[in-house]
């Protein structure tokens, strides 16, 4: 079993960067890790995605956020899931719902930067 541990820096608002934690996760096979940036309408996104088999896990971070996601069930592309959003990717495009203004509001587009 391989380990490899993800440095999460100030993961929550109430937690200063002083004191941030490490969080290691033991998984079995090779660690992929791809940094993608995100532009929006109004704002970036800036992406760190981490695929070891069929584990897979998103850093989004945006604003004075950060947001840690798990791969969810999609029918198409790439779909994960965090707290009250959830950030879909197909090829180089990206939405990401905020699902507490309901399951039928506009997402947030984004496109791979260049």
């Amino acid at each position: 079993m391989r380990h490899f541990a993800i440095a999460l820096v100030a993961v929550f608002a109430a937690v200063p960067a002083a004191n941030a934690e490490t969080v290691a996760i033991d998984l079995p096979g090779t660690l992929e890790r791809t940094e993608v940036a995100y532009r929006c309408a109004d704002s970036e996104i800036a992406a760190t995605y981490y695929n070891a088999g069929s584990n897979a896990l998103a850093v989004l971070r945006f604003g004075e956020q950060t947001l840690v996601m798990a791969n969810v069930l999609a029918a198409s592309g790439a779909k994960y899931a965090g707290g009250q959003y959830v950030w879909w990717t197909k090829g180089d495009t990206a939405d990401l719902y905020d699902m507490m203004k309901g399951e039928d509001a506009d997402p947030v587009s984004c496109a791979a930067s260049q």
